[in-house]
């Protein structure tokens, strides 16, 4: 047979919340494939999530060979499933911003009606969600990442004519190591010559194509096969040069007085301005400023002379006179009525004041008020006045003197006016300010330009607006289409609005810094808006696509998102892979993720010339370095799947036949940053030499290429011009050494860094081709280091950089010896550069008229450094050279990391086949194990690992580690003490190979010794390697083994558990966890055996450990759900074996020492054996079991489990059951054995005797006293102090409502049982010897219990049931109790009725059922659990602290532990009870759904607690509304086995 093909598979796993949003930090889900392969995304819902309900995925990722189209969506039906996840896994062939949203019908607040004839809720939509996928590059055949990218910038006309000068200057760029050229738009520039400016977008700049497209082709193909280089370009789509003709025939692709009419005040303020600029002289104020206070003469002219020379204000306020005479014309024909006062009480204006009056017409009259515009575009509609005029003075002429209402109406507008002459002068004030400042900076600021003399071609202030010629445009356009406001940027303006739209006014504020060779386009809201416009920009886009492999977006953030996102949907069109990077300056980071997200930004722009210093520079490094060294992986392992199919449509990349083998390799997506083209200087910066000292050319492009991002840098840096190139005014040619003919080769040389940056760019593409993604950045003082290294072969390089910062001379600096442990170096150079930066050299550089050229400069050898190894250390120096603008560069690699199979490989390798073969026991053992146990299994010698300034694990096992270690990781929390104790030593190592040995030698734990094995040999591996990276491989090897350990547990489960979602597999594990093997805890006298803990560190060894109403709480859920049948079988074996008084006992002791003192712990044990008989495979055979009996069958005598009768006498689990039965239809009567302190120090006398007995007139089993506490409730009063000791604070005596529920379950069972002839027994004997079936019992207690436990909603109905009304708290619940010993308790809401709802539906009243579960839900339900006592109570104390010992009899040492605090247990049995009768009333299968999904969202808080806890379990109890109770278990087993038995029951109901 031929060996079968491996093909391998990305997958990104995208958990989606209960609301559709990405389970993801920041909602960015960023996806850099590894290879040119397909990448799967595979979105995993929760089966009954909110968003199933009638719900669908809708997402936009094209199937292969199909278009994307942002709008044509997908759908997915979600199809619910309780126990499963819903995985949907769609395959992403290409790059791009790929969008998704969810639509469902949202879940209706639970009701105790159902509207038959309810329509069904709208759909709900969730807001777009962003899948952005990086392009894949290449480069020479090879894949080139995105970290690899080393671009280089040029401004194009600065280049000479291609092909002459380009060519030598692409070959020097390519020299150097540079593998993508940027070009400033290569487009016919406009009349101010800016690259920026375009004149004609789709014609190529004859100055440097003088062959048009066909040069840019043959240009392109040249920069890829003959300089290995990928190209970029501008693309600019905001604006277009003031003086391209187009503009002459489609002023309506700008905004101009036609299209934006609101614009109209800003041009007249603007022309008003350049008019008074043109007069200054004439009106005598100064045309060259040289002070402030010519200035502000100047400001006050403004408000003379332009300010009211254009009026303004008519463009905020009301025009009174006009509004008058609207009014009384309304008023006048007759048709003004009151109801035209269109809301609120009108008559009341009457006597109003004024300003009412005002505040009234404007509330419900005002128009115009949505944007400026024309004058006096604000007005009160007439009809509202005409109504006031009415109420004011009557209806028809002749009431009142038409002046006077003239007058009226005139002092109301004029009250009216006041709130917008108060915004006029508001926005007046603003725009004299702006005007101030701005001329203040452009003429008299030292750090502007200073201008010089105001003249018609130099005015006071730049121009808002180009005014086109009219003789120049087409025929038919009128005045106002030839004005066109211009572009610029607004200071800290918000990207998302439209700068000239209707909604913002900073055009006539003047807060524009105004580019004014550039006229501002004019997209609108779509195509339909502009069509001309919109089709010429896109065929720009695809011309450019056509070409290049990247855009460079121009000022991004002025540019519309829809039209943004249609560009580069088109040129992805063209180049799917295509590379987009933007200058995105938005002034926060979430509106870039707004941004990055919607368009798929493969990089935004940082520059490092930003940094001021050498400590801002290594933030800036930090910022875009990389993780840190050591961190720590966060991906799943692979999965390696013959013949794997996807779980759902559509399919995962490559369906298998027998012959493939798809390797799934698994990564949860990653909270990530977005992503930059890290620039050292861009062609908008000063340069070093400008900005710090010209050394520091050197060290500052050393640092960015030592950065895990793109880098970049722009013609001028290396060469070290002297100053930033004015790529507007500035005309001379470009120059470089590196364009000589020359080979350029790694090393010093004269003409600027190139030689050396020949070797950065090598390692900087080399790091990110091969994802070196760690770093380790350290600064001191002038220095910063860079050590860049290689997740998993540990190797890298490491820089020394000696910064060049005003000031810092010549010297050294302080630097310390640098120390890497457990790595070697090897030195590749170290260099300084030197410039002649004087005032001759400067001079001469500036004097050449023709070419561009760079400052004296040469790199030479530095021989400064000294390496030495010390043990397994580097130690590297600086010697006494090594000046401000020095660098060193080093190859590291770590000796210990170099291992045959890759370190990483080896140590996760193996583990699914080392924990193959473990048990259920040890893997107890191996993933748990509090500090009680450990101890209790090693003498007292062992316990849980402490961690110094942590504390202690809460397990020994890996559990304990993981807990810890999944939030590190998480986190990348290194930090953390547990990593420092890593690092301080292998103690933790030592540790948890030490304690597996030694358990391995045991023969209980045999079964652990392979596994052990395989531990010990992953340890020894990373024994020898640096300290520092212990953590990450500490992590990698205890995530190893716990997943294949918890993988191991679940395959031991039933396939309901193992395939469940994660958290049904969550709450199967605490069967694991709950289960071991404890010395003092077993559930023999003389023979261990594994023992169920009713929860942990609480209980969990010796008499403390075994409950039987514990255990026979959980057991359905922990064993017979998870398919532990055998476990469940020695349980009830156990305790079937202690029978005594018809009873088990509450605590087991081992059997040595019983406490019968729980009445309702038989009969979770009759209603377990009963699942497993319906359960378990021949469960039924259980019963002919024979088990040995600790004390005689129907004997109260007790004797010590070593007297001789003990186990003397067997009893088959039917004889066991029958003798329970017999002997509550008998009635008992009996005090507990060794009654007393020595049982219980609390309890008074009087509660040691116990009492039951069977009322024959109704079939309730009835027992208990006010002196003892026998239900699960069982809190005895406990503090001396507040007199509460031996007074139960729950005695719960008489009827309780779940013994109830479970007597008639066991009832029907074991009638039923009989009629089929498995169980011998028809019924039992009463006290009076009269013999009763199990079936009539059971008819009777049924007949009965609505009467006696209901309490109906209406008094009226009182007289139908067994009710006081007088004491009657809350109606339609059900009574916690029957005939209690205070007759308040009956009446107290409780979760108990639950239970019984839950094993005897049939005994409950269906409609009174759902309304006392709704009610439950309002008022018992919390995040967690239920409350364990109505809030309404008076009794109600919701606050549970054990240690409290107060003069409050209610609370002092915890009295009230089950009066209010919220226990986890019942919520199982109430969601339990609440599904089953929620489909009781569904009829459809939508109904039926919405049940599963009302279940499911009270789940939330569960699932949440369960995936935080340190104990991975559900706690005991909460305080109220959830809040952490100190005093609680933090893992309990039946907090996780009662919602067990709700999946459970789930699967068996279905959702069809």
């Amino acid at each position: 047979m031929a060996p079968s093909t491996v093909t391998s598979n990305e997958v990104y796993l995208l958990p989606l919340l209960d609301n559709g949003a990405p389970d993801v930090q920041g909602e960015y889900i960023y996806i850099a494939p590894a290879t040119n392969a397909p990448v799967t995304i595979r979105f995993v819902i929760e089966g009954t999530s909110s968003i199933c309900r009638n719900g669908s995925l809708w997402v936009n990722i094209p199937e292969e060979g199909s278009e994307f189209h942002r709008d044509r969506f997908i759908e997915y039906k979600l199809v619910p499933d309780f126990n499963r996840n819903i995985e949907i896994s769609i395959p992403i062939h290409d790059a791009g911003a790929f969008a998704f949203y969810t639509e469902y019908s949202e879940l209706p607040k639970l009701s105790n009606t159902l509207d038959p004839n309810a329509q069904p809720p709208p759909a709900k939509r969730t807001p777009l969600y962003y899948i952005d996928v990086a392009p894949r590059l290449s480069l020479d055949g090879r894949p080139l990442p995105l970290p690899a990218l080393s671009i280089f910038s040029v401004i194009s006309k600065f280049m000479g004519k291609y092909p002459s000068s380009w060519e030598q200057h692409l070959r020097g760029i390519g020299g150097r190591g540079y593998n993508m050229i940027h070009f400033t738009p290569l487009q016919k520039r406009g009349a101010s010559n800016s690259p920026y400016s375009l004149y004609d977008q789709l014609g190529w700049d004859p100055d440097c194509f003088p062959g048009g497209e066909e040069d840019v082709r043959k240009m392109v193909e040249s920069l890829e096969q003959n300089h290995s280089l990928l190209s970029l370009t501008d693309i600019v789509l905001n604006h277009t040069a003031n003086n391209s003709k187009w503009l002459l025939e489609h002023p309506e692709a700008g905004y101009n007085l036609t299209t934006a009419p609101w614009l109209e005040s800003a041009y007249l303020l603007d022309t008003q301005l350049l008019k008074f600029s043109s007069q200054l002289v004439e009106l005598g104020y100064a045309n060259d400023l040289k002070s402030v206070e010519e200035l502000d003469k100047i400001v006050d002219g403004i408000k003379k002379h332009v300010i009211a020379e254009i009026r303004l204000w008519e463009f905020y306020t009301l025009d009174v006179d006009a509004g008058v005479d609207a009014a009384i014309q309304q008023w006048a024909d007759g048709s003004s009525s009151k109801a035209d006062g269109s809301s609120g009480d009108i008559e009341s204006l009457k006597d109003a004041s004024l300003k009412d009056q005002a505040e009234y017409v404007l509330k419900n009259g005002l128009l115009g008020d949505d944007r400026l515009g024309e004058r006096f575009r604000r007005h009160i509609d007439p009809k509202v006045m005409g109504a006031l005029i009415v109420v004011l003075f009557g209806q028809y002429r002749g009431e009142a003197d038409e002046s006077t209402i003239r007058t009226k109406v005139a002092d109301v507008l004029a009250a009216a006016n006041v709130r917008f002459y108060e915004e006029y002068d508001k926005e007046i004030a603003d725009i004299l300010s702006q005007l101030l400042n701005r001329i203040k900076y452009m003429r008299l600021d030292e750090h502007g330009p200073k201008l010089g003399v105001i003249s018609n071609e130099n005015p006071l202030i730049e121009s808002y607006f180009t005014r086109l010629d009219k003789a120049e445009a087409s025929e038919g356009l009128k005045p106002e289409d030839l004005v066109l406001v211009n572009n610029g940027w607004v200071w800290a303006g918000n990207a998302l609005v439209d700068n000239a739209g209707p909604e913002s006014r900073v055009y006539l504020r003047r807060e524009v810094i105004v580019w004014g060779d550039c006229v501002k386009l004019r997209y609108g809201k779509g195509p339909d808006d502009s069509p001309w416009l919109w089709d010429y920009m896109t065929k720009y886009a695809r011309m450019l696509a056509k070409y290049f492999a990247g855009f460079r977006i121009d000022n991004c953030h002025s540019t519309p998102l829809h039209v943004a996102e249609h560009i580069l949907d088109e040129a992805r069109r063209v180049r799917p892979n295509l590379y987009v990077v933007a200058e995105l300056f938005t002034g926060s980071e979430e509106m870039d993720y707004v941004f990055v997200k919607r368009l798929g930004l493969s990089s935004l722009i940082r520059e490092a010339m930003q940094a001021w210093s050498t400590a801002e520079m290594s933030r800036l490094v930090h910022r875009h370095g990389g993780r840190p060294i050591g961190s720590f992986e966060l991906d799943d392992t692979p999965k390696a799947v013959p013949g794997s199919c996807p779980s759902s449509p559509p399919t995962s990349p490559g369906l298998t036949s027998n012959e493939f083998i798809v390797r799934e390799k698994v990564h949860r997506i990653r909270p990530a940053p977005v992503q930059a083209l890290f620039m050292d200087c861009t062609h908008d910066n000063e340069v070093p030499a400008q900005k710090r000292d010209a050394r520091d050319t050197l060290p500052n492009a050393a640092l960015v290429s030592m950065c895990a991002s793109a880098t970049g840098s722009v013609m001028g840096y290396d060469e070290i011009y002297p100053k930033l190139v004015d790529l507007v005014h500035e005309t001379r040619l470009y120059t470089s050494e590196s364009s000589s003919s020359k080979e350029i080769t790694v090393g010093g040389g004269e003409g600027g860094i190139g030689n050396v940056r020949k070797l950065l760019n090598q390692i900087h593409t080399l790091m990110g081709k091969d994802r070196y993604d760690e770093t380790y950045i350290h600064h001191e003082d002038q220095y910063i280091t860079v050590h860049r290294v290689h997740p998993q072969s540990r190797k890298g390089y490491f820089l020394i950089a000696h910064t060049a910062y005003p000031g810092y001379g010549n010297g050294n600096g302080a630097f310390n010896s640098v120390r890497l442990g457990g790595t070697k170096a090897r030195h590749l150079g170290s260099w300084m550069l030197d410039v002649d930066a004087g005032d001759e050299a400067l001079k001469e550089v500036e004097g050449d008229k023709t070419y561009l050229k760079g400052l004296p400069s040469r790199v030479v050898d530095v021989p400064g450094i000294r390496m030495e190894l010390k043990d397994d250390t580097t130690i590297i120096t600086v010697r006494d050279t090594f000046p401000p603008g020095s660098i060193a560069i080093f190859e590291t690699w770590v000796p210990a990391a170099e291992h045959s199979a890759g370190l990483d490989n080896y140590v996760t390798s193996g583990a699914t086949e080392a924990m193959a073969d473990l048990s259920t026991v040890d893997l107890n053992f191996l993933l748990y194990r509090c500090e009680a146990e450990e101890r209790d299994g090693s003498e007292g010698n062992d316990g849980v690992y402490d961690i110094p300034g942590h504390g202690k694990l809460v397990y020994a096992g890996l559990q304990g580690w993981w807990s810890i270690l999944k939030n590190i990781i998480r986190d990348n929390d290194l930090a953390h003490p547990l990593c420092q104790n890593l690092r301080d030593g292998q103690w933790a190592l030592d540790y948890t190979i030490g304690r597996l040995e030694r358990a391995s030698q045991k023969p209980e734990f045999a079964g652990l010794a392979k596994t052990t094995r395989w531990l010990k040999e992953r340890f020894n591996a990373i024994a020898g390697i640096p300290s520092f990276l212990l953590p990450r491989y500490f992590a990698l090897i205890i995530r190893t083994a716990y997943t294949a350990a918890r993988a191991r547990g679940l395959e031991l489960m039933s396939d309901n558990i193992h395939k469940g979602q994660g958290f049904l597999q969550s709450l199967g594990m605490v069967s694991i966890q709950q289960t071991g093997i404890v010395k003092s805890g077993s559930l023999w006298p003389k023979k261990l055996v594994p023992s169920l803990a009713a929860g942990l560190p609480h209980f969990a060894v010796e008499w403390a450990r075994c409950w039987g109403r514990d255990v026979f709480i959980s057991l359905r859920g922990l064993y017979i759900a998870t398919g532990r049948f055998d476990e469940a079988a020695e349980h009830i074996f156990a305790f079937a074996s202690v029978l005594k008084h018809g009873m088990i006992p509450n605590l087991l002791g081992s059997g040595n020492l019983p406490r019968y003192n729980s009445r309702d712990s038989i009969w979770f044990f009759l209603q377990c054996i009963q699942d497993y008989t319906r359960y378990a495979p021949n469960g039924i055979n259980l019963l002919s079991k024979d088990v040995k009996r600790r004390f005689l069958p129907y004997d109260d005598t007790w004797f010590d489990s070593e007297d001789s009768r003990a186990y003397s006498k067997e009893s088959s689990i039917q004889d066991v059951i029958q003798e329970a039965m017999q002997r509550h239809a008998s009635g008992m009567k009996f005090r507990e054995a060794n009654a007393g302190p020595g049982i219980d120090m609390q309890m008074r006398d009087e509660g040691f005797n116990i009492e039951i007995n069977v009322d024959w007139s109704n079939g309730l089993i009835f027992g208990g006293s006010q002196f003892n506490c026998g239900t699960w409730m069982d809190k005895m009063g406990e503090s001396e102090r507040a007199g509460s000791k031996g007074v139960p604070g729950t005695p719960r005596d008489g009827a309780a409502i779940e013994i109830s529920g479970l007597l008639y379950s066991t009832l029907r069972w074991l009638a039923g049982l009989n009629s089929e002839g498995k169980y011998p027994y028809s019924g039992v004997k009463k006290a009076d010897g009269d013999e009763i079936t199990f079936s009539a019992w059971a008819d009777l207690l049924k007949s009965s219990f609505e009467h006696c436990y209901y309490v109906p909603e209406s008094p009226s109905d009182d007289g139908k049931y067994a009710v006081n009304s007088a004491i009657v708290n809350r109606r339609g619940i059900y009574k916690d109790l029957f005939r209690s010993g205070k007759e308040y308790e009956d009446y107290q809401l409780r979760p108990n009725f639950t239970i019984a709802m839950t094993v005897a539906p049939e005994l409950f009243d269906p409609d009174h059922a759902i309304n006392a579960l709704v009610l439950a839900d309002q008022v018992l339900r919390g995040p967690t659990g239920m409350a364990t006592l109505d809030p309404a109570d008076l009794n109600y104390r919701p606050f549970y602290v054990n240690s409290e010992d107060s003069t409050d009899f209610a609370t002092s040492k915890g009295r009230n532990y089950h009066q209010g605090p919220e226990w986890l247990w019942p919520t199982g049995f109430f969601l339990r009870a609440l599904l089953k009768f929620d489909l009781g009333r569904r009829t459809t299968k939508e109904g039926r759904v919405e049940a599963f999904q009302q279940v499911t969202r009270r789940l939330g808080g569960c699932k949440e607690m369960i995936e935080n806890s340190p104990w991975a379990g559900l706690t005991e109890l909460t305080q109220k509304d959830g809040q952490e109770c100190g005093d609680s278990s933090p893992t309990q087993a039946w907090s996780a086995g009662c919602l067990i038995d709700l999946y459970m029951d789930a699967a068996e109901y279905g959702m069809a």
